[in-house]
Order: structure tokens, then C-alpha cells, then sequence
């Protein structure tokens, strides 16, 4: 017996890839509305949620967001002046600037990282551990494939 698709199932990855990163960013902006961010800018969560990290320099955070230096450059300065990150010359290359979160940055991470967490349950509720493992192994080796093919991400 052949197994009927759901309209879902149907359509192309990269538009369910699109969408599922949006039911991230919805959960993620309606926690932090709730909590009083409402002032980060499009791609602050990201820059964010990447510093909370602390795994990548800024550098490669600001490369992965695919915009111009001018755009990196007022989205840092956006989050500086809104309180969530502090730069400073770095004090061993006193050419370069060094950017960190501020505790109203951390505390921003904190309500990502719950929010995040929330859709991984709900989702693991519904199509169980095992599909969410399955789901990371293909995503993983989809970012494998971008790497190999000279892709930054």
C-alpha cells in the first residue's frame, strides 16, 4: 500500500527550511516582546544568539548573515545603542574593536534560548526524539554539502 504525501510533504526544501526558520524567529520575537526586547533588529537575534554561543568571532557571525559591512556595521551599532552589546578596542591588537554581550544582551540570549527550547519540545512532541535526531543529521549534512561546494554556512 502506497503511503498518501500530505501538502507538506510536497513542497520543496528550501521553502519548508524557509518556514520552519520563521516558526523559530516568531517564538523567539513574541518572548522577547513579551519580556520587554521589543527593539532588536531583524538580524540582532541572530548576532545575539551567536555571541551567547561565544563559539564564533564576530567576524565570521557578521559573514554568515550575508550583508554588506555598512549593514553589519549599523546593526552592531543598532545593538550597542539599544544596550546589548558593548564594543571596546581590543586590548592585545589595539586595531581591532572587540564586541560583547552586556547583562540586557545575555538576558536577550536567556528568553532566545527558552523560546528555541520551547519550539524543540513541541516538535519532539510531536514527531518524536528520534525524527528531530533524524531531521539534524540531514541539515547537518546539508551544511556539509554548502561547505564542500564553497558555501559559507
Amino acid at each position: 500500500m502506497t503511503r498518501v504525501k500530505s501538502p507538506l510533504e510536497q513542497i520543496p526544501l528550501p521553502v519548508l527550511l524557509r518556514h520552519a526558520r520563521g516558526t523559530y524567529g516568531l517564538a523567539m520575537r513574541a518572548a522577547l516582546e513579551e519580556a520587554g526586547y521589543d527593539d532588536i533588529p531583524g538580524n540582532g537575534l541572530y548576532v545575539i544568539g551567536a555571541l551567547a554561543l561565544g563559539e564564533a568571532p564576530l567576524a565570521q557571525v557578521i559573514r554568515e548573515l550575508r550583508v554588506s559591512k555598512q549593514a553589519a556595521g549599523q546593526l552592531i551599532d543598532a545593538l550597542v545603542l539599544r544596550g546589548y552589546l558593548t564594543r571596546e578596542v581590543d586590548p592585545r591588537d589595539r586595531r581591532r574593536l572587540t564586541v560583547t554581550l552586556t547583562e540586557r544582551g545575555r538576558a536577550a540570549a536567556e528568553i532566545q534560548t527558552a523560546a528555541r527550547a520551547a519550539i524543540d519540545a513541541r516538535l519532539a512532541a510531536m514527531v518524536g526524539a528520534e525524527k528531530v535526531r533524524h531531521a539534524r543529521q540531514a541539515l547537518a549534512a546539508l551544511i556539509e554539502i554548502g561547505r564542500e561546494s564553497g558555501g559559507s554556512e
